[in-house]
């Protein structure tokens, strides 16, 4: 007995693409009920999804009057306090509106951003919020073109075609580095993020804009890359303190790579922040939890959240409105992990 094809695995998308000699994207447009399409071409896809053996979820839309009243989130993982916040500030909107949600991560596809499509093409959410760092623009133009409504969180979209939420990164970090040198520290390490990201270029511009505006000389030394993981925090932190002069203080561009950090300062029988002062970004839950609790940049994660559905819900309402990219406002948390520099 031979197995067939749909026996084996899932039909995607992919396959009936291939199975109708379309692309992803006229696929896509098919399932969603898009404008745009051939009718031989529409009737080219359903009949080769019907053969493979691929079903839509078009049913519950149907039912529904053609809406579902769910949306999307596309996250990393579950793994950390920032996503969780921003997904709390999701839920509480949805729940204002009575839209429903369902949540995609990218654990077991990575930056594979084709199979994100999948999620889009699936029938099951009306629009989706994206918090998934480098975002390529060909996969946002691909969203344009099938009319599928999305937000950017945490990020901005450099061709400014995308809805998007994000929050004054720069000015945040100016405002830490700025603080860390007001207590007497000249050096003062800094913990990178993803360097392809905005807001970590726009963090490392701020630490290097106060450091110039207070005259002090950068060096190179005392930058370490980091991902915004707790491991890398806790590598590059090693890093910074086997310098020969090592920094009195380390600013990480978030609170994941900071308790990272505190970890690898305790290690080598260092205080906190009796020997060495450390700062964080983000604001998390863990950051009031360790010990010492976290200095911090507060960034209204929450809030950004249900900015990001409130975005959503205009282009619901008008799928004409131009894209729209909003700003909000960060501020310093002093807490108890840095001291004025001790000299001596």
């Amino acid at each position: 007995m031979t197995l067939q094809k749909n026996n084996l695995h899932a039909i995607t998308i992919y396959d009936v693409a291939r199975e109708a000699g379309v692309s992803d994207a006229t696929v896509s447009r098919v399932f969603n009920n898009k404008e745009g399409v051939k009718e031989a071409t529409r009737a080219k896809v359903l009949n080769a999804a019907q053969k493979l053996g691929y079903v839509v979820n078009l049913q519950a839309r149907s039912l529904a009057g053609g809406k579902t009243n769910v949306i999307g989130l596309l996250i990393p993982g579950l793994d950390n306090g920032y996503v969780v916040e921003i997904v709390r500030g999701v839920d509480q909107e949805l729940a204002r509106v009575d839209y429903e949600l369902m949540v995609y991560t990218t654990h077991r596809k990575g930056n594979d951003e084709a199979s994100y499509l999948q999620y889009v093409a699936n029938g099951l959410t009306e629009g989706i919020l994206l918090v998934v760092p480098l975002l390529s623009a060909e996969f946002l133009r691909a969203l344009d073109e099938i009319g599928y409504p999305y937000v950017l969180i945490d990020a901005v979209d450099d061709t400014g075609r995308s809805f998007s939420v994000n929050v004054t990164n720069w000015e945040g970090a100016y405002k830490a580095t700025e603080y860390l040198i007001q207590l007497g520290h000249r050096r003062i390490g800094f913990i990178t993020g993803i360097l392809e990201l905005s807001s970590t270029k726009a963090r490392y511009d701020g630490y290097l804009t106060a450091l110039k505006d207070y005259d002090i000389p950068i060096d190179q030394a005392l930058i370490a890359k980091g991902d915004f993981g707790k491991n890398s925090g806790y590598l590059a932190t090693q890093h910074l303190l086997n310098l020969a002069n090592r920094p009195t203080a380390i600013f990480s561009s978030n609170d994941v790579m900071a308790l990272g950090a505190m970890d690898a300062i305790r290690e080598v029988g260092l205080r906190i922040p009796e020997d060495i002062s450390i700062i964080g970004f983000d604001d998390v839950p863990e950051a009031v939890s360790a010990y010492p609790k976290l200095t911090t940049v507060h960034q209204p994660l929450e809030e950004m959240g249900r900015v990001g559905v409130k975005l959503l819900m205009e282009q619901f309402e008008n799928p004409d409105t131009p894209s729209k990219h909003i700003t909000l406002a960060t501020r310093l948390i002093i807490r108890d992990s840095c001291q004025p520099l001790n000299r001596e």
